[in-house]
């Protein structure tokens, strides 16, 4: 066995390979599965102002494993995110995925990050597996669907909220240079968002906005997006996105951020942005079948809009949090 970077100048089968390695450890999970395309640009770039190494465990060529790591560079420099580790089922009970975990801590520790965080499905395999590293739950956190083919579209949008004294504005796809200074704003509400007490507020440059909208498109995406303003100066107050795969290949759509600016809340202008979004995405797209979301189940105020618009629960996950000491002399 012999672990090895992906150079992604020269990829080879290795992250075809993990590709299959992903698709295999996580068959039986409901919901949606990446692409090879997505995972790609999660190995290989990582999240927009992130710096990603990813690394494979080989036995004669052939893939049985391996992860990424994401290693935030503008803030949050004591941490790292690992996604996906995973081990081939068939291999499992061999020690492979401990080999893995413990060169994941051995870069965390060349880069001298301390916070190690992941993911997954509050039971199973790497449930057990966290645990029985060390790894304490950090955030619970659930995904609800929303069954489009089903959905009550006159009760919808007669829960239609008004809100006197703000406009909402929609963009199809990546967002233009004209709204980067908008969203940075408005993506600064999502520092509020539930999350590990030792991990700091994100800064939203122009240039990390740019880098995010770039690679909506890069990992065979598109999106549909509304931001709120309000009408006597024009300001930003909130916005709304949810992705879905450029190729309309797999029925599924993702709702992502949803995020009111403190100074404009209290008007329901977050089920405004959501039921609007959603109403303009079923008359654009509608072959989509569902829709997914993810919260954590402590933000009650997002957990009480999803299911009055009729998300139901699918699944539970536990976001894990381990602090990486200095190897013992």
């Amino acid at each position: 066995m012999h672990i090895q970077p992906i150079d992604f100048d020269r990829p080879g089968e290795l992250m075809t390979g993990l590709y299959d390695a992903y698709l295999a450890a996580h068959a039986h999970e409901p919901g949606p599965k990446l692409s090879l395309l997505r995972l790609s640009v999660i190995a290989r770039l990582g999240p927009p102002g992130d710096r990603v190494e990813t690394w494979v465990l080989t036995d004669g060529g052939e893939v049985a494993g391996g992860y990424s790591l994401a290693l935030p560079q503008h803030d949050n420099r004591h941490m790292g995110w690992i996604f996906p580790l995973v081990v081939r089922p068939e291999l499992r009970g061999r020690g492979l995925g401990t080999q893995l975990f413990e060169h994941a801590l051995g870069r965390m520790r060349a880069h001298g990050r301390t916070l190690l965080l992941t993911e997954t499905p509050t039971t199973g395999v790497g449930a057990r597996f966290a645990r029985a590293h060390g790894m304490t739950v950090a955030l619970q956190e659930a995904r609800r669907t929303l069954d489009l083919r089903t959905t009550d579209w006159d009760a919808l949008r007669g829960m239609l909220p008004e809100v006197p004294g703000y406009t909402v504005e929609r963009f199809a796809g990546p967002a233009g240079p004209e709204l980067l200074a908008d969203l940075a704003t408005v993506m600064s509400g999502m520092n509020d968002a539930p999350r590990d007490a030792d991990v700091q507020d994100m800064t939203f440059s122009l240039d990390r906005l740019r880098l995010r909208e770039e690679r909506v498109t890069v990992g065979g995406e598109t999106c549909y997006t509304m931001i709120a303003r309000r009408d006597s100066d024009g300001a930003p107050a909130g916005y709304t996105r949810i992705y879905l795969a450029a190729d309309r290949s797999d029925g599924w759509g993702h709702q992502t951020d949803t995020t009111v600016l403190r100074e404009h809340r209290g008007h329901r202008l977050g089920l405004l942005l959501k039921i609007s979004n959603l109403l303009w995405l079923r008359e654009r797209e509608p072959h989509l079948e569902r829709i997914i979301t993810w919260n954590a189940t402590s933000n009650a105020h997002m957990l009480a809009i999803n299911e009055a618009m009729g998300f139901e629960l699918l699944d539970e996950w536990d976001e894990w949090r381990l602090t990486v000491r200095p190897r013992a002399e």
